[in-house]
């Protein structure tokens, strides 16, 4: 049942954190979802090694978006904290999909190409959702095939390399729940 809600959880941060964005009202939907990884991360059974995964995450994610914006292919609507990087909403998401590593995402351990290829399908498409929902854009009309690839490989690398990162046992954390 913990995955289930790890889920469901994910899902209503990152329609809070997208919305917020496109409406210039990240605020409250920032502050919750935060809310939600600090109680995940309280309750998570170690929480020391959580929050190195969730840091690691946390770079990863702002160093890809912020490579991926300067090249030209990404267009965040809301900058802050700085025209220079990615959106602290940004940052919020990341860390969320680094809580669905032994939650909801938990059946993709040990299966490094599986979570390559969704993660290579399953980013762009999260990204395409939060553009047409207004949080973002391509940044220019012919490059949209190729920011959409950018994300693609960013994310495909991604999943497999969260899991390698993360020390938590299978027997441990929300993975041993059902």
């Amino acid at each position: 049942m913990a995955k289930f809600w790890n889920f469901v959880f994910f899902q209503a941060g990152w329609f809070a954190c997208v919305l917020g964005a496109a409406n210039k009202q990240v605020l409250w939907a920032v502050l919750a979802t935060l809310a939600y990884i600090a109680f995940t991360i309280w309750r998570d059974h170690a929480p020391k090694l959580a929050l190195k995964l969730l840091g690691k995450v946390l770079v990863y994610g702002i160093v890809a978006d912020t490579i991926i914006m300067h090249l030209g292919y990404l267009d965040f609507q809301d900058d802050w904290p700085s025209p220079y990087l990615s959106p602290l909403w940004m940052w919020v998401l990341w860390v969320l999909v680094g809580g669905t590593i032994n939650g909801s995402l938990s059946w993709l351990r040990g299966r490094p190409v599986l979570g390559f290829i969704l993660g290579a399908i399953c980013g762009p498409m999260s990204y395409e959702a939060g553009i047409r929902m207004g949080a973002g854009g391509w940044a220019s009309a012919g490059s949209q095939t190729t920011g959409f690839i950018l994300v693609g490989l960013v994310w495909g690398v991604a999943i497999p390399l969260f899991f390698y990162w993360d020390r938590t046992s299978i027997n441990g954390g929300l993975a041993k729940n059902p």
